[in-house]
C-alpha cells in the first residue's frame, strides 16, 4: 500500500482497530529478571509477544552508559520484511528489560486511534534531546506542556509505515538507534508522508527519565495504575529509561499485575511450595553471620540461630567475628552452634579479616560449593525474631530477597526505595507505608542491607566469580547492590510478614562491664526481653501482686539477669559507705546507672503504681537511690529506722536470707522481697518502717526513696 494511500485510509482503519490486529515486538538477548517481568505484565493483559534476538550475542554496545542499540533496528527490519505490505497490521515495538505494560490492548488501541492528528506511527516522547542535543532546534514545535523529543524505546504504527523507516537502516549494530529514528522524524516530508508523530502527553508511552515527579501510583478498588498527573493520563507502556530505571522497578511492583486487598500485586508469582517436603528435600543454605562492630545483645542473637525452624542438616554456618569484646560470647555458644549446623567455620579477630573481605569469603564458600543453593547473609545487629524467616524467604522464590527490618518506632530500615542522582538514598513515594506495613508486598528496590537471601545460581552467574564487596571507597553493601543493579539482578524486600527489627549500635559502650544494661533508651524491646521479669505482664493480666500489709505491695519487676548485673556493677565499684550499723550502700550515680534506673521506674513501675494507688502520678524525684547491703546488726545494738520518704521502693537483688521491714502502725512485718521482686509502699506519712536485719549472711537490695 502506498504511503499516501495509507494516510488517506487512516481514519477508517483507526476506527476499526481490534486487538487481534496488534503485533507486539520486543528485543532481549537474555532471560533477565527485567525481561521476565515484562513478559508477566504482557501475560497479565493478554498480549502476545514476539521476542527478537533471544539467545543471540549482543553487539549493540553498552546502551546503559552510552550510545548504541542499532542491532535492535536490524532485527526489527528482518522481522518486518515479510509483513511490510500488511496495511491492517499494527506493530507495537518496545524495549523489554526496563518496560512494563500497564493496561489492556483495547485501551492502547483506543488511545492510538484518538491521537490528534491521526498518526501512522507514534513514537514515545521525553524531555531530553538524546543523543545529540544540538538537534533540539530542528524539532517541530510541541504542544503546551508536552514532551518535545523522540524516544525510541517505544513506538506503535502500521506495518508499512514502520517498514519505511527500518528499511533505511544501513549502519553498524553499535550505532545509535534513537539517533537514527530522530533523523528520519526530523525530515518534514517523510514525517508528513508517513504520519510520524510523538506521544507528547504520555497517552500511551510513559518515559520516566526526567518525569518521575509527574508520575504517581493511583490506587483504586481491585486495581492500581500509574498516572501522569501533569497530563492527566493513564499510560500503558511504562519505560524506565535513563537513570530512573530503578524507579520502574519500584512502580513495577504495582503496575502490571493489579492490587490485592493487602497491597500485593506480583508477590505470588512463582511461589515455591515447601510444604510436605522431607528435610533432605529442602534447599541447602549457607548462613553467613557477621559481627563487625560491638553489638548489643549478641548472645541473644546467637541463641536465636539455634532455634530456627529449619533442619540443621540443610544449613551451613560461616561466622566472622571482628570484635575482641565478643570473643567470650562466641566461644561460649560456638560448641552448640557447631553441632546445630552441618558445616561450621569460625573466623575470629585474630585473623585480621576486614569486613568486605570477610563478606567476600562467606559468599565464595557458597559459590564454590555445588550443593549450596542459597546464601543468607546476616549482620549481628539484626534481631530476627521470626524463627521461620528462612522458610518464608525461600518460599518467595526470588533470586535476591531481604526481610524488611527497621528500628522500632523509626523509619530507619534495611532498604532504600529509590536512589538519588548521585547514587545514594532517596525517599520513594510509598517508603513510609512500606516500612510501617500499611502496604504489604514483595518490593523491587535499589538497595538492601543487614539481611538478605541470594540464590546460589545468582552468585555463580550475574554476580560473577570475583570479589563483590571489596571495592575501594564503597560501603560493602552498596558495592553488592551496585553490582546487582549493573548486572540486571533485581533486589527485593518483603514485608508480608513481621521478621524482626534492627538494633541501634551507636550507643553501645563495650568498655562497661555490662554494656547491655544501659541499652534501655536505645534498644527498648530487646532490653525488656532480657531484663524484665518473665511474669511482669501477669501483674496487669492476672493481678499478680501481694499485699502482706495494708498498702504494702510486692510484685515481680526485673529479671535475675538484671539483678545479677546491677549487683556486679556495685560490687565492682568497691567504695561502699556505712549508712548505719550493718548497712552499707553505694549510690547509683557513682555507678553511672541513676539515669537508667529512673528511666526503668518511669517506664515499668509507674503503670503498676497507678493501678495499686489510683490517682497516683509518679512525677517526683529520687532523694536516695543506692545499692544497699544488709548484714546482721551488731550485738546489743538496735538498728535505727531507715531513711524515709513519701514513697519507698526496694528491689531484691539477692536470694532472701531473712530480715525485712516492720510497720509498727499496722503491727505487721514483711520479709525482704525475693530477687527481681519489688516492695512498694508509702513512706513517712503513714508507713514509717523499722529495719529488720538478716539473722545471718548478707542481703542486697536496690532502694529508692521518692518525693513528689
Amino acid at each position: 500500500m502506498a504511503p499516501l494511500l495509507l494516510l488517506l485510509l487512516l481514519p477508517a482503519a483507526l476506527a476499526d482497530l481490534r486487538p487481534e490486529q496488534l503485533l507486539v515486538l520486543t528485543v532481549a538477548t537474555e532471560r533477565t529478571e527485567g525481561y521476565e517481568r515484562f513478559l508477566r505484565s504482557a501475560q497479565r493483559f493478554n498480549y502476545s509477544v514476539q521476542t527478537l534476538g533471544l539467545g543471540q550475542p549482543w553487539r549493540g554496545g553498552d546502551v546503559a552508559h552510552t550510545v548504541g542499540g542499532g542491532q535492535k533496528v536490524r532485527w526489527l527490519r528482518e522481522a518486518l520484511e515479510p509483513l511490510k505490505r500488511r496495511g491492517e497490521l499494527l506493530v507495537l515495538f518496545v524495549d523489554s528489560y526496563d518496560v512494563v505494560l500497564a493496561g489492556p490492548a483495547h485501551e492502547l488501541l483506543a488511545s492510538f486511534s484518538s491521537a490528534p492528528p491521526p498518526p501512522g506511527l507514534l513514537f514515545s516522547a521525553e524531555g531530553f534531546c538524546w543523543p545529540r542535543g544540538e538537534l533540539a532546534s530542528s524539532y517541530p514545535p510541541s504542544p503546551p506542556r508536552g514532551k518535545p523529543f523522540l524516544n525510541s524505546g517505544g513506538f506503535i504504527g502500521f506495518a508499512p509505515a514502520v517498514w519505511r523507516l527500518v528499511e533505511q537502516w544501513n549502519h553498524r549494530d553499535d550505532d545509535d538507534d534513537q539517533l537514527f529514528y530522530t533523523q528520519l522524524y526530523l525530515q518534514p516530508q517523510l514525517r508528513e508522508e508517513l504520519g510520524l508523530a510523538l506521544d507528547h502527553h504520555s497517552r500511551i508511552f510513559q518515559n520516566l527519565n526526567g518525569a518521575i515527579d509527574e508520575v504517581v501510583v493511583k490506587f483504586e478498588p481491585g486495581r492500581v495504575r500509574v498516572r501522569n498527573v501533569a497530563s492527566d493520563s493513564l499510560p500503558i507502556v511504562i519505560h524506565g529509561n535513563g537513570p530512573t530505571k530503578l524507579q520502574l522497578n519500584y512502580l513495577g511492583n504495582y503496575v502490571p499485575w493489579g492490587w490485592s486487598p493487602e497491597g500485593c500485586g506480583d508477590c505470588d508469582h512463582g511461589l515455591r511450595d515447601l510444604r510436605g517436603l522431607k528435610p533432605e528435600q529442602l534447599p541447602w543454605v549457607l548462613v553467613g553471620v557477621f559481627v563487625e562492630e560491638p553489638t548489643p545483645f549478641l548472645p541473644r542473637f546467637l541463641r536465636r540461630l539455634l532455634r530456627w525452624s529449619y533442619p540443621g542438616a540443610r544449613m551451613g554456618l560461616f561466622l566472622h567475628n571482628r570484635e575482641p569484646h565478643h570473643q567470650p560470647h562466641v566461644a561460649t555458644l560456638w560448641p552448640r552452634l557447631r553441632s546445630r549446623f552441618s558445616f561450621a567455620r569460625l573466623v575470629g579477630p585474630e585473623e585480621g579479616l576486614e569486613p568486605a573481605a570477610a563478606r567476600d569469603l562467606g559468599m565464595s564458600l557458597c559459590r564454590q560449593d555445588p550443593q549450596c543453593q542459597h546464601y543468607l547473609s546476616l549482620d549481628a545487629d539484626v534481631a530476627l525474631t521470626h524463627m521461620g524467616t528462612l522458610r518464608a524467604l525461600l518460599r518467595q522464590n526470588r533470586r535476591v530477597l531481604a526481610p524488611l527490618l527497621s528500628r522500632p518506632g523509626q523509619l530507619w530500615s534495611n532498604f532504600w526505595g529509590a536512589l538519588s542522582p548521585d547514587g545514594f538514598y532517596a525517599r520513594s513515594q510509598d517508603y513510609v507505608d512500606i516500612v510501617q506495613g500499611n502496604r504489604r508486598s514483595v518490593w523491587n528496590v535499589p538497595y538492601i542491607s543487614h539481611a538478605y537471601l541470594i540464590e546460589g545460581a545468582a552468585l555463580r552467574g550475574p554476580l560473577g566469580a570475583g570479589p563483590v564487596f571489596s571495592q575501594s571507597e564503597t560501603d560493602p553493601d552498596m558495592a553488592l547492590c551496585q553490582r546487582a543493579r549493573e548486572t540486571g539482578l533485581f533486589l527485593h524486600v518483603t514485608n508480608r510478614e513481621h521478621f524482626g527489627h534492627l538494633l541501634v549500635t551507636s550507643n553501645y559502650n563495650s568498655s562497661r562491664k555490662h554494656p547491655d544494661l544501659l541499652q534501655l533508651p536505645h534498644n527498648t524491646q530487646d532490653w525488656e526481653q532480657e531484663y524484665l521479669h518473665e511474669n511482669y505482664s501477669r501483674i496487669f493480666q492476672e493481678s499478680l501482686y501481694e499485699e502482706p500489709c495494708p498498702d504494702v505491695f510486692r510484685f515481680p519487676l526485673f529479671s535475675a539477669r538484671f539483678c545479677r548485673e546491677l549487683l556486679e556493677e556495685a560490687l565492682g565499684y568497691g567504695a561502699w559507705s556505712q549508712e548505719q550499723p550493718g548497712v552499707l550502700s553505694v549510690p547509683l550515680s557513682r555507678l553511672g546507672l541513676d539515669g537508667l534506673w529512673m528511666g526503668a521506674l518511669n517506664r515499668f513501675l509507674a503503670p503498676i503504681a497507678r493501678r495499686l494507688f489510683p490517682g497516683y502520678q509518679h512525677k517526683g524525684r529520687a532523694v536516695f537511690s543506692s545499692v544497699v547491703q544488709y548484714s546482721p546488726a551488731p550485738t546489743g545494738e538496735e538498728a535505727p529506722p531507715p531513711p524515709a520518704a513519701t514513697v519507698s521502693v526496694s528491689l531484691g537483688l539477692s536470694p532472701p536470707r531473712g530480715g525485712g521491714w516492720r510497720f509498727p502502725r499496722y503491727d505487721c512485718g514483711v520479709l525482704g522481697p525475693p530477687r527481681g521482686w519489688v516492695l512498694l509502699h508509702p513512706g513517712r506519712l503513714t508507713h514509717r518502717p523499722q529495719l529488720l536485719p538478716p539473722p545471718h549472711g548478707t542481703r542486697f537490695a536496690l532502694v529508692t526513696l521518692l518525693e513528689p
